[in-house]
């Protein structure tokens, strides 16, 4: 079976992509910080077409991301890295007059350095997969100028980049950022707190993402809802 390692997969988006693989029988390491959340989550995952291993811990330690990509290899490799864990620097978002710049650090070491250290965990394992690919969640505001999204967005769009070097440097692999779009998540609430606007799930932007996974077209950047228009 295919074998996904999956961050920030206790709630919203990462959990429902977690679910949507589950069903399709991968094995999945899930992590996330809050223990008892991500253990309620992989319990209500695992079954008898999916082994799930579910591994709290903070992203940003490589000790853990040696811990994971370590699980993923005694399920029997890795197939799939998709780094979806996010911290947005202020809750709530700032100007960037008033955004400190330790929760910049914070957002871009979760975001940008995080992620990378984790791809170069990866790699290995990743290059040996005869389908190994790497999924990192990116936002709209990585390439649209919105007021207080700034330290979140700069972290964001370097996240990109870094995607798209990558791609270039491993042309045996698949590296796509994707931008989920608007989703009614805890992060945006914790951004925007009272912002009643009605947005859709997680799970209706999934089927975008399951489409890049098992279509597997060229690296690069994608907007999930597009996807998901094409998928129907």
């Amino acid at each position: 079976m295919p074998v996904a390692i999956i961050t920030g997969a206790s709630k919203g988006l990462g959990r429902a992509l977690a679910r949507a693989l589950a069903a399709r029988g991968w094995d999945l390491v899930l992590d996330a910080r809050t223990a008892s959340v991500l253990k309620e989550t992989a319990g209500e995952l695992a079954g008898p077409g999916a082994r799930v291993v579910a591994l709290a811990g903070d992203v940003r330690d490589a000790g853990h991301r040696r811990a994971l990509v370590a699980a993923a290899g005694e399920l029997g490799g890795l197939d799939l890295l998709v780094h979806n864990a996010s911290a947005l620097g202020a809750e709530p978002l700032v100007p960037l007059e008033q955004q400190s710049l330790e929760g910049f650090r914070a957002a871009l070491e979760t975001n940008v350095v995080a992620a990378l250290g984790l791809v170069q965990e990866s790699l290995g394992a990743l290059r040996r997969s005869s389908a190994g690919a790497v999924l990192v969640v990116s936002s709209d505001a990585a390439a649209e100028a919105y007021p207080t999204w700034g330290g979140y967005a700069a972290s964001k769009a370097a996240l990109d980049q870094l995607a798209a070097v990558l791609a270039v440097e491993e042309p045996g692999l698949r590296v796509w950022a994707v931008d989920p779009g608007d989703m009614r998540t805890d992060l945006y609430r914790a951004a925007v707190p009272g912002d009643e606007e009605a947005r859709p799930e997680p799970e209706t932007v999934v089927p975008g993402f399951l489409r890049l996974i098992e279509r597997r077209p060229a690296s690069g950047r994608y907007a999930a809802p597009a996807l998901v228009e094409v998928a129907r």
